[in-house]
């Protein structure tokens, strides 16, 4: 539908009604409600729009608003509709609070949306969102996978997938296991600063656990993985068992998990450990997209910036 020609409408604020005088096409509006508002509850199809059309005309304002359109010349712009279904389309988002209205300053994300927000964010289970693609991820490369996340200065594993090799991985649902000898560990660590890689590699000296990858030599590694955005365990952690690992993101950006596959040594040569980075880092973004991450390459390339 093109844009129409009608009078600017960007300042008008929600109660003043630019619908046309058709009865269909005007929702009826609750008692005291201002002239224009629609009832939240009695909302009906924009005209020369279907149910389904409506809907994602709808979400496509939500959108735009969120992107930067805040008047109605710009929502009109990046909806490629007239002012007049615009605003219909918006005066009925803000008349069920998923947009909000100010005079001369335009729409905003309504507060509707901060409450499905937060009630989204309790749902989203990190076991139950990485599931599938756990399962998805075994299957493809017949390796165990392992769910874990940050529990002080240990990993803690929240679930994991047995491989359909023959090779037993000694770690368990519920256990804690060390941060700079596990893929897993230093996934979820990948963003924190040098000085508190070197805080938790000392930390684990002073327990008098045995490793043998120097503190020097350890920092390098870390730094690699932190570019490349996954972590390698080369059989530090257990004999003959190597794992590859990447972290899950939430929609702040924030590591709030890591995803790992392990395998025998015999299984996980060089060449396939690059190949399952990949595979283990798309399983990671997949569970991260899940839970509202977007890909923010440029913020992930200046990572670096803050060590120190």
């Amino acid at each position: 539908m093109g844009k129409g020609s009608m009078d600017d409408t960007s300042e008008l604020p929600i109660g003043t009604s630019v619908l046309p005088s058709s009865a269909k096409d005007i929702p009826e509006r609750r008692a005291g409600a201002p002239v224009g508002t629609p009832d939240p509850e009695a909302v009906t199809p924009i005209k020369g729009l279907s149910g389904s059309q409506t809907l994602i005309r709808g979400l496509d304002v939500l959108e735009a608003v969120a992107a930067g359109a805040t008047n109605l010349v710009a929502l009109a712009e990046a909806l490629d509709l007239n002012r007049s279904t615009t605003h219909r389309l918006a005066a009925t988002l803000v008349g069920r609070r998923y947009l909000s209205f100010t005079p001369r300053v335009g729409y905003a994300l309504g507060p509707k949306l901060l409450e499905l927000g937060f009630k989204a964010r309790a749902q989203m289970s990190l076991p139950r969102v990485s599931r599938e693609h756990m399962e998805t991820l075994a299957a493809g490369t017949g390796d165990t996978v392992h769910l874990g996340i940050l529990d002080g200065p240990r990993a803690l594993y929240l679930d994991k997938i047995p491989g359909s090799r023959r090779v037993e991985i000694s770690s368990r649902i519920g256990e804690r296991q060390p941060l700079r000898s596990t893929g897993l560990g230093k996934a979820l660590i990948l963003d924190e600063t040098e000085a508190r890689w070197r805080e938790l590699y000392e930390y684990e000296d002073r327990e008098g656990k045995r490793y043998d990858v120097s503190l020097s030599e350890w920092l390098g590694r870390m730094r690699d993985y932190a570019k490349a955005g996954y972590a390698l365990d080369l059989e530090e952690n257990e004999d003959r068992i190597r794992c590859v690992a990447a972290p899950v993101r939430d929609a702040t950006n924030k590591i709030v998990g890591a995803i790992s596959v392990s395998s025998a040594a015999q299984y996980m040569d060089d060449d396939r450990m690059q190949a399952l980075a990949e595979e283990v880092r798309n399983t990671a973004h997949m569970v991260s997209f899940d839970l509202g991450w977007q890909d923010q390459t440029r913020q992930l390339s200046q990572r670096g910036v803050k060590r120190r």
